[in-house]
């Protein structure tokens, strides 16, 4: 497996050029990988121009991954979302279809602002039982009682997998039904790149998904930031596009770092990656089994995650991280009702040793009731963009009820908005906002009034 972007940086920084360009450290070391950072120059390639190293190192993701092509992104899934929302509405366009995305409400708040950025209309599927905020299920017969009410043909439809707490939608039975009525699915995998490399693949773009973002950052070797803009082999036509919708949201300065990263796990995933990856699943299923006899509430998900249910064992989630800590373990994510952890093949028997000291000697106190969630319908004032251009006003919670939402308000992670721009907020939304230690909110301005005959 060739490295040309890594390669290229290494003959730059040996050959001790003297840097008239940027960036401004010109490799003197404060961090330590300043000489490895550098910008557009000669021979480097432009990431959105990319038809030298750059093109190279994506193809043979590519061959990795088995997609129509693989772009890179050094700004995140967040990048990659904007970017095939606006190949789909695009599409749309084209078809004479409507601007509008039939979207799991789970969503990350990026694709929020994505809509409102692109005007696109958002109808959202909700899961037929309560969930938590970062679950919602859809199953492939109630996505197709959904596109069977639409009047005109959606340009997508969109759903999270695998969510914050590792549940993955059924992604093979959805993409059925969205081929059935030539709409494409787009799936935020951001959490499961991996998903590729496991000895069944699991991941989106081999179950049917006409487009993916991958978070490489996540659970590949890869620097934050580092991330891939999956096209499938079902909207072929994409692969032309994808580089100027990447190049429409993308810093024009690219971080090389990232770049390289990107390029070196090509490497990683080319030799041992599945294999390490698998022995990490079944470590962290052991663990899993483990925990259980001693009677923690712990259940593996995905198989890269932990979920550790606090409110079953009479904890909180901020509790039990507390916990962890003291043992010198940070957790992914903590609320009032769980905890998550990550892991991934660079994790070692030292973490897993420390994980099972921490949990193995919990004592279990009476079962808490977990927050209730439910998606339901709102009360819908204003479209996304309306809502989101619109001049706000921050206000305590509970003085923003009965006000239109303005900004998604959440924290990261999960960045799963409690209530949508748009929406009137409840007295249900701000209890909801407070349990998760939000105490002021961004509402539209009183007085204004969205002009729609513009």
């Amino acid at each position: 497996m060739t490295t040309p972007i890594w390669d290229f940086v290494q003959r730059y920084q040996k050959a001790e050029t003297s840097r008239l360009h940027m960036p401004g450290h010109k490799g003197a070391v404060q961090l330590g990988c300043e000489p490895w950072d550098i910008t557009e120059i000669r021979g480097a390639d432009a990431l959105y121009e990319a038809d030298g190293i750059i093109a190279e190192s994506e193809r043979n993701a590519t061959a990795l991954f088995g997609t129509a092509h693989t772009f890179y992104s050094t700004e995140g899934s967040s990048q990659c979302i904007r970017a095939m929302l606006s190949l789909a509405v695009s599409r749309a366009a084209r078809r004479g279809d409507a601007p509008r995305i039939l979207a799991a409400r789970n969503v990350h708040k990026t694709f929020i602002y994505a809509c409102a950025l692109l005007d696109a209309e958002v109808r959202w599927l909700y899961p037929s039982t309560p969930g938590g905020l970062c679950s919602c299920p859809i199953t492939p017969a109630e996505l197709k009682a959904a596109l069977a009410e639409e009047q005109t043909r959606p340009a997508a439809v969109y759903v999270t997998s695998p969510d914050y707490l590792g549940q993955q939608q059924d992604i093979a039975g959805l993409a059925k039904v969205c081929a059935a009525y030539d709409v494409p699915l787009l799936v935020d995998n951001a959490h499961g790149a991996y998903l590729k490399f496991l000895p069944q693949s699991a991941h989106p773009i081999d179950l049917g998904a006409a487009a993916c973002c991958d978070s490489g950052h996540k659970t590949l070797p890869v620097l934050t930031g580092g991330a891939y803009l999956q096209i499938g082999h079902t909207c072929p036509e994409w692969v032309a596009e994808a580089r100027s919708a990447l190049a429409l949201f993308g810093s024009t300065s690219p971080s090389y770092l990232i770049l390289q990263s990107l390029d070196l796990c090509n490497r990683a995933l080319a030799q041992d990656y599945p294999q390490r990856l698998q022995r990490c699943a079944d470590r962290l299923a052991g663990l899993c089994e483990q925990l259980q006899k001693t009677g923690c509430a712990v259940r593996q998900t995905e198989p890269l995650k932990l979920i550790v249910d606090a409110a079953q064992m009479g904890y909180t989630g901020y509790e039990l991280a507390d916990l962890l800590r003291a043992e010198a373990v940070e957790c992914e994510f903590a609320d009032e009702d769980q905890l998550v952890l990550m892991a991934t093949p660079y994790n070692t028997e030292l973490d897993f040793t420390r994980i099972e000291k921490a949990l193995a000697i919990l004592k279990a106190k009476p079962t808490r009731a977990p927050i209730a969630f439910d998606f339901a319908p709102a009360n819908c004032c204003m479209t996304l963009r309306e809502a989101v251009f619109a001049p706000h006003e921050q206000l305590p919670v509970q003085q923003a009820v009965g006000r239109i939402c303005g900004s998604p308000t959440v924290s990261c992670p999960p960045a799963v908005p409690i209530a949508v721009s748009g929406e009137m907020l409840t007295p249900a939304h701000a209890a909801l906002f407070e349990r998760y230690h939000i105490t002021t909110v961004e509402v539209v301005a009183k007085g204004f009034t969205a002009d729609r005959t513009k």
